[in-house]
């Protein structure tokens, strides 16, 4: 209970500048959390009373902050809180609720002269409040807390061990013998391990089949379409995250593919001679900057085979489990958007001492990857994301494969 303490002491002194407050803050925060704490049942989050209440608190603090720093009045204090407060929320719709909401609330409290830590503790609960009349569908649930990995087949329980995953992530794991750049090797043993009520292995073309099974004889192009509103975040999220992080680092736009990329699967192969871990590395091919690590494997749940990609990150794992349909053409859709409940996404928190999973279902991402062959016989793809329904990515592939002396040069290479 001490941070409740703590943190309720500090945002009640900012709302009433004196000890009083700060005494009342500590003892209404850490109540709070108590009682939210003791109807907590297992696998669930707390209340979201307590998670109101705690995010005005801090609220509070950091809006007390910014008009001391700034000067600001209660009207532009509402304005930045409630943008803030949307920012988090992700949402698009939020991101545009929260500033209106700051304004209302900010016009509406400059009647009274209330200070920055009132204005901004009240706009960020009357932003959550609203957003959760408004917005019922849930975007994250708590899916699992501190289960073995076994419980969870269509997770890829594989975190990176320091904060930076980059290209030679593989190389970290253990388990079997490592192999840097194998030859010819697919993202998938054989696409007979996905037969389905919704994919049949022998309706797939020749070279799909190839692709997916021999990627390594294969050389990829991206062109990327971004929406125009998530280019502001993704930027923002780019450079403090993804480049930092060595994962997830998705090209801005069509110059800098230009670069080229470099595709290669490193693999870890145990004892029996099978290969155990398949890692799909994509890299900018100038200076080897990490586009994607991603770790692919295949499961079967009932009479139906799935695709889970694991995008190893710090003490945690982001897992894309996708459902394979068939498409017109000989092609294959590989989608999260299937009914079930097992293609989605998840975010695992990996303990580092027992390897448990305490796992989230993020609801409000969706991909869906299109490969086919075109009507002059070259292979395609289109992977297409959608954040909260909204469409904001797609990557379009132009696949060749390899020259001769190319595939030569790997083959030596392995």
């Amino acid at each position: 209970m001490g941070f409740p303490l703590v943190a309720g002491a500090i945002a009640g002194l900012a709302l009433t500048e004196n000890g009083w407050g700060a005494l009342a803050g500590a003892i209404l925060l850490a109540l709070s959390e108590s009682v939210a704490r003791k109807r907590q049942q297992p696998g669930q989050i707390p209340a979201l009373w307590s998670r109101i209440v705690m995010s005005g608190a801090f609220a509070a603090v950091l809006g007390g902050v910014f008009g001391w720093l700034f000067d600001a009045g209660p009207v532009l204090t509402g304005v930045v809180a409630g943008l803030v407060a949307g920012l988090l929320g992700i949402r698009p719709l939020k991101v545009v609720l929260g500033p209106v909401v700051g304004l209302l609330t900010g016009w509406a409290l400059s009647f009274v002269g209330a200070p920055a830590a009132v204005v901004a503790a009240v706009t960020v609960v009357v932003f959550r409040i609203v957003s959760r009349v408004l917005f019922r569908d849930a975007q994250v649930s708590l899916l699992a807390e501190s289960v073995d990995a076994s419980e969870l087949p269509f997770v890829v329980p594989l975190p990176a061990q320091t904060r930076y995953v980059g290209t030679s992530y593989v190389e970290t794991l253990t388990g079997g013998t490592y192999q840097s750049d194998a030859s010819d090797v697919g993202i998938v043993a054989s696409l007979d391990d996905l037969i389905g009520p919704r994919f049949d292995p022998a309706e797939v073309h020749p070279l799909v089949r190839e692709f997916y099974e021999h990627t390594t004889r294969f050389t990829l192009d991206i062109v990327p379409k971004w929406r125009l509103w998530v280019r502001p975040g993704y930027l923002l999220y780019r450079n403090l995250v993804a480049r930092p992080l060595g994962q997830a680092n998705v090209p801005m736009n069509q110059r800098e593919t230009q670069r080229g990329v470099r595709s290669r699967i490193d693999t870890i192969t145990g004892a029996d001679g099978a290969i155990s871990v398949r890692g799909w590395i994509r890299s900018f091919a100038d200076t080897d900057e990490p586009i994607y690590v991603g770790i692919y494997t295949t499961y079967r749940r009932g009479d139906t085979g799935f695709v889970s990609v694991g995008f190893p990150l710090p003490q945690a794992s982001f897992t894309a489990t996708l459902e394979p349909r068939s498409r017109s053409g000989g092609g294959l859709i590989l989608s999260s958007r299937a009914e079930g409940d097992q293609a989605g996404h998840y975010l695992s928190y990996v303990d580092p001492e027992d390897q448990r999973l305490t796992t989230v279902a993020v609801h409000g991402f969706a991909e869906e990857l299109d490969v086919y062959v075109d009507a002059a016989g070259a292979l395609r793809a289109e992977h297409a994301f959608w954040l909260f329904g909204w469409p904001f990515l797609v990557l379009r592939y132009r696949i060749e494969r390899k020259s001769v002396g190319a595939l030569w040069q790997g083959e030596e290479h392995g």
